[in-house]
C-alpha cells in the first residue's frame, strides 16, 4: 500500500528514539500496520545540533508550520512539549486533516479543552498515551478497556524523579538534597529540578488520569498539589519506624456519594506491605480500582527516552491504521461533568510531628485540641530530648479541613514550640 508518512516536531531525548525506532522497526511497523510508515521530516530549533541519533539533514526543518500542513503528511507527532508552540501546530495539523500523537502532558492538563475540541472538530485523531507514565500502558486502558466500567479510584507514583529521591532518603538514609544531586547526576532529574519536585509534573499527569477515568475534564489547576522538598530525614526515619515508607502519590477517587471527584498530588506513608512501597528508583506504578474489574496495578518504566517513544510508536500505530481503515479513535468523554471538590472535604488518616516540651499534661492539652475539631487519635509515640520532646500522633481518617484547623490549634499551644511534619496516610485500604 502506499506508505503513511510522519511528520516529527522534536528531535530531542524521545525524538530521536522516535526516528530510531521508525527505522530500526520498519519491517515490523509496515506488517502491523498495513502499509509502511515514512519520516516525512523532523522539525527542530537548530539545524546543526548534534542529536542523538543520525537523522538524514534532507530530513530537517526549522519550518514546523510548514511541515504540519504539507499535503503528503499524515500523522503529525509532537514531543516538543510546553504550551506554545506545541497547541499552534497541533491545533494547524488537525485542521488539515492530519491524526497526532503527542507526549504533552501540560498542554493537556491545561488546555486539554482546545486541543480534544479541535480533534473533535476536524474528524482528526489524538492519541496521548505517552503523557503519562512513559511506557507503561495506561491510559488506553483507561480510554477504552475500562470504558464499560465504573472507575472509583487511581492511585499511583507518576513521577520517577521523586519516586528516586524518596527511595533514596528510605534505602541509604540520604538527605533530600543529597538524593536531589544524585537524581542530577544519572539524569533524572533537570538542573532546574522545580517541576518534578514540587510536584506540577505529577499535578498534569493526575488531571489527565482523573479525566479519563471519570468522563469529566480536569485541568492542572483543579488539582491539590504539594511537593516533597519539606520530606525531612526525620520523616522518612519516623515512617520507617511505623512500618511505613513515604511516597509522592496522585490520587483521584470519586467521593463516597459519587457526586463528585477528588484530584491531589502530595507525599504519603503508605505501609510497606503496600504493592506500591517496593516500587523503587524511577520507576512508576499505578492502581486502578473499577467496579467490576476490581483492583488493576500497572508497572514500569515511566520516563528516558527509549520507554516513551515506545508509547508513542503505539500511538502512530493506532492512528495508522485508522487511517487505512478509514475510521478514529475515541473522542473526549465529559459527558459525566462532574465537580472536583476541594481539598478540605477529603477524608483521610494524617501522621503528626511535634516539637513539644517535655512536662506533664503536654499529651492531655494536645488531645484536647484534636478532639475540639473532631479528630480523633489512633496512636502517640513520645521521644524525650532533655527539656524538649518529640510527640507523633496517626489520626483516624477526618476531613483535611478538620485537620488543618487542628494543625492551627496546636501552634497556638504555648507548650507546642513547631509542628514539624504534618502528612498524610494512604493506601491501608488497598492490599
Amino acid at each position: 500500500m502506499k506508505p503513511l508518512r510522519v511528520a516529527l516536531l522534536g528531535c530531542g531525548v524521545v525524538g530521536s528514539q522516535v526516528v530510531r525506532l521508525l527505522g530500526e522497526q520498519a519491517d515490523d511497523l509496515a506488517a502491523r500496520v498495513g502499509a509502511p510508515l515514512e519520516l516525512a521530516g523532523v522539525a527542530v530549533r537548530r539545524l546543526g545540533r548534534r542529536r542523538d541519533v543520525d537523522v538524514d539533514p534532507a530530513l530537517l526543518t526549522t519550518d514546523a508550520e510548514a511541515l504540519v500542513t504539507r499535503d503528503d503528511v499524515d500523522i503529525v507527532v509532537e514531543v516538543i512539549g510546553g504550551i506554545e508552540p506545541a497547541r499552534s501546530l497541533m491545533l494547524k495539523a488537525m485542521a488539515a486533516g492530519k491524526g497526532v500523537v503527542t507526549a504533552n502532558k501540560a498542554l493537556l492538563a491545561e488546555d486539554g479543552a482546545t486541543v480534544h475540541g479541535a480533534a473533535r472538530d476536524n474528524g482528526a485523531d489524538l492519541y496521548f498515551e505517552a503523557s503519562v507514565a512513559g511506557a507503561i500502558p495506561l491510559l488506553r486502558p483507561l480510554r477504552e478497556s475500562l470504558a464499560g466500567d465504573r472507575v472509583h479510584r487511581v492511585l499511583g507514583i507518576v513521577n520517577g524523579t521523586t519516586n528516586y529521591i524518596l527511595d533514596k532518603m528510605d534505602t541509604t538514609g540520604a538527605t533530600f538534597n543529597d538524593a536531589l544531586e544524585e537524581a542530577q547526576a544519572l539524569g533524572y532529574a533537570e538542573a532546574d529540578p522545580t517541576a518534578d519536585v514540587e510536584g506540577f509534573d505529577a499535578a498534569a499527569k493526575a488531571a489527565i488520569l482523573a479525566g479519563l477515568a471519570f468522563h469529566t475534564r480536569v485541568t492542572a489547576a483543579d488539582v491539590h498539589r504539594e511537593g516533597i522538598t519539606d520530606v525531612t530525614a526525620t520523616d522518612v526515619a519516623s515512617a520507617r519506624a511505623m512500618g511505613y515508607v513515604i511516597k509522592l502519590l496522585a490520587i483521584c477517587a470519586r467521593s463516597d456519594d459519587g457526586r463528585s471527584v477528588g484530584v491531589r498530588v502530595h507525599p504519603a506513608m503508605i505501609p510497606r506491605t503496600h504493592p506500591l512501597a517496593s516500587v523503587g528508583e524511577a520507576y512508576n506504578a499505578v492502581f486502578v480500582e473499577a467496579e467490576s474489574a476490581g483492583r488493576l496495578m500497572f508497572y514500569g518504566a515511566g520516563a528516558g527516552g527509549a520507554p516513551t517513544a515506545s508509547a508513542v510508536l503505539g500511538d502512530i500505530v493506532a492512528v495508522a491504521r485508522n487511517r487505512i481503515a478509514g475510521t478514529r479513535g475515541p473522542e473526549e468523554s465529559v459527558y459525566a461533568e462532574l465537580p472536583v471538590h476541594p481539598m478540605g472535604e477529603t477524608v483521610t488518616r494524617y501522621h503528626v510531628s511535634l516539637d513539644v516540651a517535655d512536662k506533664p499534661g503536654v499529651l492531655a492539652k494536645v488531645a484536647e485540641v484534636f478532639a475540639k475539631h473532631d479528630v480523633s487519635i489512633q496512636t502517640v509515640r513520645q521521644e524525650g530530648h532533655g527539656d524538649d520532646a518529640q510527640l507523633v500522633l496517626v489520626s483516624h481518617r477526618a476531613s483535611d479541613a478538620a485537620l488543618s484547623a487542628t494543625i492551627e490549634g496546636l501552634r497556638e499551644l504555648s507548650i507546642v514550640r513547631a509542628v514539624a511534619s504534618v502528612m498524610r496516610v494512604e493506601g491501608e485500604d488497598t492490599p
